[in-house]
């Protein structure tokens, strides 16, 4: 006995707060099944199936851009309402599902988790990763608006910053992860939060520049304190990134783009350290 060798070695350690990488690393096959199993789950039994991913944005950048880009007057200047309001809802969704979807990882997994061990950050990876085949789908439908609105010299001018765009998928989504995986470590022991969830979304969502345009007609931009609230929202910054290469409106301040990824790096640290201790006794609790 004492010369057998293990591939794992599963110690209790109160103590210490310690993030099995090496796991995450052996256990990609997992988290690849766990990725078709969300994909898979959330159209299973629909008409529709995945045309979901498509209608759901469609239908809300057709009420965006009838109330608050031609009666509001929020839209941008020189760029289609349309266009611009799918861009900023096609980025939000890949945020907000990131955060939603893991927000209930511990609570909606507990079965599983009792039964069998594994990483337990296998679970918001592959949540996260998930989201990016509904991106890809909705992006999908965002080029071809574009392509659309170039041909016919609709004032949409694509640059060389949506070269940038794998750093603002990833940006969005550790974002959205880990505030999600905040949330769900502490909903293990406070309930109330799971119900707040969806409402705290909402509302961030027009704390932030889906809805109008930071740069517009009313600009916050000539309200500096409005301005500065608003640039300090650490979503902010990539979402006017990602439509300024894309669309090209607005402007990028670099400044709060790098406070915005100082902002994502701490939260995900906050997060993966508030996951990994409470991953030990939340079976206690749940």
């Amino acid at each position: 006995m004492e010369d057998q060798q293990w591939d794992v070695v599963i110690v209790a350690n109160e103590k210490k707060v310690k993030v099995d990488w090496k796991g995450l690393r052996n256990s990609r096959d997992l988290i690849f099944l766990w990725v078709r199993r969300n994909f898979v789950s959330r159209y299973k039994q629909t008409v529709l199936g995945p045309a979901w991913a498509l209608i759901q944005p469609f239908f809300t950048t057709v009420v965006f851009s009838l109330v608050f880009g031609d009666i509001a007057g929020l839209g941008a200047q020189g760029v289609p309402n349309f266009v611009f309001y799918l861009s900023g809802t096609v980025i939000w969704t890949l945020f907000s599902q990131s955060l939603i979807q893991n927000a209930g990882t511990f609570v909606s997994n507990a079965g599983i988790m009792g039964k069998v061990y594994f990483p337990r950050l296998v679970m918001p990876i592959a949540t996260a990763i998930s989201q990016f085949i509904t991106f890809a789908i909705q992006f999908a439908f965002l080029i071809l608006a574009i392509v659309f609105f170039v041909i016919f010299g609709e004032g949409v001018h694509p640059n060389w910053y949506a070269l940038f765009l794998p750093l603002i998928l990833i940006q969005v989504s550790v974002l959205g992860t880990g505030i999600g995986i905040i949330v769900s470590s502490l909903t293990t022991k406070y309930r109330d939060l799971s119900m707040t969830v969806g409402f705290f979304v909402s509302l961030w969502q027009y704390a932030s520049p889906i809805a109008y345009d930071m740069f517009g007609r009313r600009s916050l931009y000539e309200r500096r304190l409005a301005y500065y609230f608003y640039m300090l929202n650490p979503i902010t910054p990539p979402i006017n990134m990602f439509r300024y290469g894309f669309i090209g409106t607005g402007e990028i301040d670099w400044l709060y783009y790098g406070i915005s990824l100082v902002t994502t790096a701490v939260i995900a640290m906050i997060g993966v350290h508030m996951f990994s201790k409470v991953e030990k006794t939340f079976m206690d609790t749940v």
